[in-house]
């Protein structure tokens, strides 16, 4: 599995459509100070699933959206596609290309795509669990992200650990279930409720039936 393309549109400087193609090996992003080097870094965390605008240097996610200049109007939306090769049959779909859309509006509406098909953002982040490639994973390494691992709480590394053994899908279907057992514990408790009101009301009622037949026969 491996990254091939990375489509960028209004997305903080990105003002026009822009394709980056990853080929086999190493990619090398080059360039000068403020050329947006990072930007494409964190285009690639946020079409992922990133959801802190304060990951992507922002104060709220709509400060994303290309905002516009001297010579060119502010843009409306930003929108991210990656496409990866899943030949392999890395991620659980049966698809050998994989392409995962992001989109969000100044009106703060947003839309995630799996192949352009609409999709939740749950739908992402259980395709892309334990690959390393969910937003903050260990697969995307930042300037100094290095030395904030090793400085992170011991919880903290043990997600980045665990992550990476490929076990954080187990412990989150482990936890869903045990979340499941005890709404379905909270139902029965209140079923046993509803039933020993409802038995209340017939001994109740059949005490009334007692004393009108008594009457009747009087």
């Amino acid at each position: 599995m491996r990254l091939t393309h990375l489509e960028i549109f209004g997305f903080k400087s990105f003002m026009n459509k822009t394709e980056i193609p990853f080929g086999q090996g190493i990619t090398g992003i080059v360039g000068p100070n403020g050329c947006g080097k990072s930007n494409v870094v964190e285009a690639i965390r946020w079409v992922l699933g990133e959801q802190r605008a304060s990951a992507i240097r922002g104060h709220k996610m709509e400060d994303i959206i290309f905002a516009g200049t001297g010579a060119r109007k502010a843009l409306g939306m930003a929108e991210v596609s990656l496409t990866i090769d899943n030949s392999e049959n890395v991620l659980p779909i049966d698809y050998t290309e994989v392409t995962v859309t992001r989109r969000l509006f100044r009106s703060g509406e947003s839309d995630y795509l799996l192949n352009k098909v609409p999709c939740r953002l749950l739908d992402i982040q259980n395709l892309l669990m334990d690959t390393g490639l969910g937003p903050g994973a260990y697969s995307i390494m930042e300037q100094g992200m290095v030395d904030e691992i090793i400085s992170e709480k011991t919880e903290n590394r043990r997600r980045i650990l665990e992550e990476a053994a490929g076990i954080t899908k187990y412990k989150a279907r482990r936890r869903s279930t045990w979340n499941k057992l005890e709404s379905t514990e909270a139902d029965l408790t209140r079923l046993v409720d509803i039933i020993s009101e409802v038995k209340r009301q017939v001994d109740y009622l059949g005490r009334q039936v007692g004393r009108a037949r008594r009457f009747q026969q009087l």
